[in-house]
C-alpha cells in the first residue's frame, strides 16, 4: 500500500483508537466515505414548533440526567465520576442567564472541554424539547402562578398575542426581566420587584410551550402551563409509533469456515460518532445485541439511525472478533443493510502469508547500539484465519531479527489491516489490504557490523535505508544512491526476492554524518501489539515512506486517478492533519505531505 492511498485509512484508524484500545477496532473505511464537518451545522435558532416538554422530559431522564441529576443540580452518579464539575443548571443564578438558544447549541455542538459530547442522535426538535423541559428545573407552579397574576394586570392588553418562538429563544429570563423591569422602546417600565419580574419572566416562557392536553402546539401566551419539577413525568409513556431517524440494521454471516456455526451465537452493533471535535475521534454511543438466525441473518429493530451516525456488526467465534464493513447512515435511511461479516476457518500454519516488502531502517543515534526497525507489509490471501501464540519470550514466530540483536520488540504500524487481538496472541483474517507490523531491535555498535537476516516466508523485496556515512555491502543488495528524505539524507539499497529458510547477510560500515533524532528503541522492550497505534515509531518509518512514494514512479499515473475529484484531496488533507495533530508524523513529512496535497488540489480547481 503506497502512503498516498494509505493517508485515510491511517487517518480513520487513528481517530478510532479513541472508542477502543485494541487492534480490532482499526477497521478499513467504506468506498466513498465522506468524513463529517468538524461542527454540525445548526438550523435556526429558535424552535420550529412550540417545544413539547413531555418529550423532553422523557429525553432528559435518558439522555441528561446520568450527570446533570434528576432535578438538575448536577448530582448524577455518572456526574459525580467526572474530573469536572458539573453545572447546577436547576439553580435560579444559572439559569437566569442562559436563553433557549445558547442551551440548545450547547446539546447540538457538545462542550467537550468539559466532557459533554454533542446529541447529535437527537433531531432538532427534540433538541429543543429537552432544552425546554431543562429550563422547568428552576421554577415552581407559585412562581408561575404569581407570573401569570402580573402579567394579566400589567401586560396582557398590550401583548394578547404573545411573543414569538424566535424572540423568545434568543432571550435569557435576566433579559426578559431587565427590560420587564426597564422598559423598551415605547414599552414603559412595569411596578414590579425583581422576583416579580422573574416571575413573570418565567411565565412568559412557559407559554411558548406546547399545552399537554392539546393535539396542536400553543402558540400564544393565553394559556397557562404547570411545569412538572420533581421525579419522573407519569405521562413519559413512549408510543408504539414510528419516530423519525429510527429503523432497522440487518445482516448476514459469510461462513466461510467449512464448519457449522454454534447456534447460540449474537452479533452485536455498534453506533460510533464523530461528535464536534475531530481530533477526539469518534466515540461509542449506542450498542446492541441481536441473536443470529439459524439462516445466519440478523436484525436490529428500531435503532436509532441519525444521518453520519457510523455503524459496524461484530460477531466473536472462539475468542476472534469478525466484524462487517462501516456503513455511515444518510439522511432519512429507515433500513441499514450491512456487508455480510466473513467468518474463516483456523489455521497455525504461518506459510499461508506472503510478505509483499520487507524495510530496514538503522538508527546510529544511540551511543552504545544502533537501533534496527524491519517493517513488514504482510498479505493473507488465503481462506484461512492465521492465529499467532505467543511464548514466554512473547514472540513472533515468523518474524526474525537480525542475529545478535537485543530488546526485541513489535508493533502493529497503522497505515496496515487491523490485527485481532487474542489472549495469548493475536490473529490475521484474510484481507486484501496488507497487513503491516514492525519489529525493533539493537545491536552492539562496532567498526563493522555484520547484519545476518534470517527470513522465515518468502519475501517478495527488501529495501534497507542507513544514514549518509554509512555504506552497506552485500552481494545482493544494489545500491540506488544518496536520497534527500525528511531527517537527513539517507543511503538506500535494494535486495531481489529471498524464499522462506534464506538469509540476507550484509555488512554496515562508516559513521553518520549526522546522528539522527530518534527514540531509544531500547527503553520498548516488551510486546506492543496490541496497542494498535504507531506512536513515536512513525516518525521513523516516514523516511522509508516517503522513500517508497518517490521510488513507485511507475504508479504515479494509478494514484493521480485515485484524486480525480478535489474532495478526495480534500479528504486526505484533513485525514493528514488529523494525523500530525495526534503526533503521528513528524514536521518534516507533514508539511512536504501536505503541500503535495495541496499543488494537487490546484491543479484540480483551476
Amino acid at each position: 500500500m503506497n502512503f498516498r492511498n494509505a493517508i485515510l485509512p491511517a487517518g480513520l484508524t487513528f481517530l478510532l483508537a479513541a472508542c477502543n484500545f485494541t487492534l480490532a477496532a482499526d477497521v478499513t473505511p467504506p468506498p466513498g466515505y465522506v468524513p463529517p464537518t468538524p461542527m454540525p451545522t445548526l438550523g435556526p435558532l429558535y424552535p420550529a414548533g412550540a417545544p413539547d416538554i413531555v418529550n423532553g422530559a422523557s429525553i432528559y431522564f435518558d439522555k441528561c440526567a446520568p450527570c446533570h441529576g434528576e432535578t438538575g443540580l448536577g448530582d448524577g452518579e455518572q456526574g459525580k465520576e467526572l474530573p469536572v464539575t458539573v453545572p447546577a443548571f436547576a439553580l435560579p443564578q444559572t439559569a437566569h442567564k442562559a436563553s433557549p438558544a445558547a442551551w440548545f447549541t450547547m446539546v447540538s455542538r457538545g462542550n467537550l472541554d468539559r466532557f459533554m459530547p454533542p446529541f447529535t442522535s437527537l433531531n432538532e426538535q427534540e433538541r429543543w424539547d429537552v432544552v425546554a423541559y431543562a429550563l422547568t428545573l428552576h421554577t415552581t407552579p407559585e412562581q408561575i402562578a404569581t407570573g401569570k397574576a402580573l402579567f394579566d394586570a400589567q401586560c396582557l392588553e398590550c401583548h394578547a398575542d404573545g411573543f414569538s418562538q424566535e424572540l423568545m429563544a434568543g432571550k435569557s429570563a435576566e433579559n426578559i426581566a431587565f427590560l420587564i423591569s426597564n422598559g423598551h422602546n415605547d414599552v414603559p417600565p412595569m411596578d414590579m420587584t425583581e422576583d416579580e419580574a422573574y416571575a413573570a419572566a418565567a411565565y412568559l416562557r412557559s407559554g411558548t410551550f406546547a399545552i399537554l392536553s392539546a393535539p396542536t402546539p400553543m402558540e400564544t401566551v393565553g394559556a397557562t402551563f404547570t411545569p412538572q419539577v420533581e421525579g419522573t413525568p407519569a405521562e413519559v409513556t413512549p408510543e408504539a409509533t414510528f419516530i423519525p431517524g429510527v429503523g432497522n440494521v440487518s445482516g448476514s454471516i459469510d461462513n466461510r469456515s467449512g464448519q457449522t456455526l454454534p447456534s447460540d451465537l449474537k452479533v452485536t452493533l455498534r453506533g460510533l460518532d464523530h461528535g464536534a471535535d475531530p481530533n477526539r475521534g469518534p466515540q461509542e454511543v449506542s450498542r446492541h445485541e441481536a441473536p443470529l438466525n439459524p439462516d445466519g441473518s440478523y436484525i436490529f429493530e428500531n435503532v436509532e439511525l441519525p444521518e453520519n451516525l457510523i455503524f459496524i456488526a461484530e460477531l466473536e467465534i472462539q475468542g476472534i472478533t469478525y466484524q462487517s464493513e462501516f456503513v455511515i447512515v444518510e439522511s432519512g435511511t429507515t433500513d441499514l443493510a450491512l456487508a455480510p461479516i466473513q467468518v474463516y476457518g483456523l489455521t497455525e500454519d504461518p506459510s499461508i502469508l506472503r510478505v509483499d516488502a520487507l524495510q530496514m531502517f538503522f538508527d546510529f543515534a544511540n551511543e552504545q547500539s544502533v537501533q534496527i526497525l524491519a517493517v513488514y507489509s504482510l498479505t493473507n490471501s488465503s481462506e484461512k484465519t492465521l492465529t499467532v501464540r505467543l511464548g514466554e519470550q512473547e514472540e513472533i514466530p515468523f518474524i526474525k531479527t537480525p542475529k545478535g540483536t537485543q530488546n526485541i520488540g513489535y508493533e502493529a504500524a497503522s497505515d496496515g489491516a487491523p490485527f485481532v487481538p487474542l489472549a495469548d496472541g493475536f490473529a490475521i483474517p484474510p484481507n486484501q489490504v496488507p497487513y503491516s507490523l514492525i519489529a525493533f531491535a539493537s545491536l552492539a555498535k562496532d567498526e563493522t557490523l555484520l547484519i545476518e537476516q534470517p527470513i522465515a516466508l518468502p519475501v517478495e523485496e527488501v529495501v534497507i535505508i542507513v544514514p549518509e556515512g554509512v555504506t552497506a555491502r552485500g552481494e545482493t543488495l544494489t545500491d540506488e544512491g544518496l536520497q534527500s528524505m525528511p531527517g537527513g539524507n539517507f543511503y538506500v539499497y535494494r535486495s531481489g526476492s529471498i524464499k522462506a529458510g534464506g538469509e540476507l547477510s550484509f555488512t554496515l560500515s562508516g559513521k553518520p554524518i549526522s546522528t539522527s533524532v530518534s527514540p531509544d528503541l531500547t527503553q520498548n522492550s516488551s510486546l506492543l501489539i496490541g496497542v494498535g497505534g504507531l506512536g513515536l515509531v512513525l516518525i521513523l518509518v516516514g523516511a522509508w515512506l516517503f522513500l517508497r512514494d518517490r521510488r513507485r514512479s511507475e504508479q504515479q499515473e494509478d494514484e493521480a486517478e485515485s484524486f480525480e475529484e478535489p474532495d478526495a484531496v480534500i479528504d486526505a488533507i484533513i485525514a493528514l492533519d488529523d494525523l500530525h495533530r495526534a503526533g503521528k508524523l513528524s514536521d518534516k513529512v507533514y508539511k512536504q505531505r501536505r503541500e503535495e496535497l495541496k499543488d494537487s488540489l490546484r491543479k484540480r480547481t483551476g
